[in-house]
């Protein structure tokens, strides 16, 4: 069989590039779902992590430890399994909870240490001209915090994409699964898998780039 004949039988027949859309779709799903939410999640636990009543402080510093020490694997099985075992919740909307908790505890810390980052003395001189509270934030703080956090959430959400291939754990057809199926079927695991590899690639550098067209235009405009 030439190599030729080995991806038509692998990505053409019987349909597989239909099944491997579709599995690319759900991957996608879970990602985008888990990015918004985890992200504003995130953002209130950050909040939470930044107030001066030690209870939800504490509270708060409990939460990332936790979410940021467990096996994203072990916490979709302990929701999958157990705590919504018998709600009847979709698998697909089960795994954007457990991946928006990963992604919320990674984001909450890392905003606070961007907020911790940012130069201070700005932020009085802006109180000092009569600037709000508020406005102080979103003029001065909120810009530098986003500079400073830009990189590390670029790899949170690759790392997130990469994360969701675990799914197939609790039924979820997504591309992972796909093309773990389709090797068996074809016996080409080597080709299939390569294949799979060069779609989370596509993924992830699909990413880079909208983060870098945003830097560009952000250099642009100064």
């Amino acid at each position: 069989m030439t190599f030729t004949e080995k991806l038509y039988r692998i990505l053409i027949y019987g349909g597989s590039y239909i099944t491997i859309l579709k599995g690319l779709w759900v991957t996608i799903q879970i990602s985008v779902l888990s990015i918004l939410a985890g992200t504003l999640f995130g953002a209130f636990i950050c909040l939470l992590r930044t107030r001066k009543n030690a209870l939800i402080r504490n509270l708060a510093s409990v939460y990332i430890a936790i979410l940021r020490g467990t096996p994203v694997l072990m916490l979709l099985l302990l929701l999958y399994y157990g705590v919504f075992a018998r709600a009847g919740i979709p698998p697909v909307i089960v795994a954007s909870i457990t991946f928006s908790m990963n992604v919320s505890a990674h984001v909450a810390e890392l905003l606070r240490s961007s907020i911790l980052a940012t130069e201070k003395g700005q932020v009085e001189a802006a109180r000092t001209l009569g600037f709000s509270r508020w406005d102080a934030f979103r003029l001065v703080t909120l810009p530098q915090v986003i500079t400073i956090a830009k990189p590390v959430y670029q790899s949170t959400i690759v790392n997130l994409i990469q994360w969701t291939s675990v799914v197939g754990y609790v039924t979820i057809t997504d591309l992972t699964r796909v093309i773990n199926n389709i090797a068996s079927r074809t016996m080409q695991p080597f080709i299939t898998i390569s294949i799979g590899m060069l779609i989370y690639l596509g993924l992830s550098y699909t990413v880079f780039g909208i983060f870098a067209l945003t830097d560009i235009k952000k250099r642009r405009r100064a």
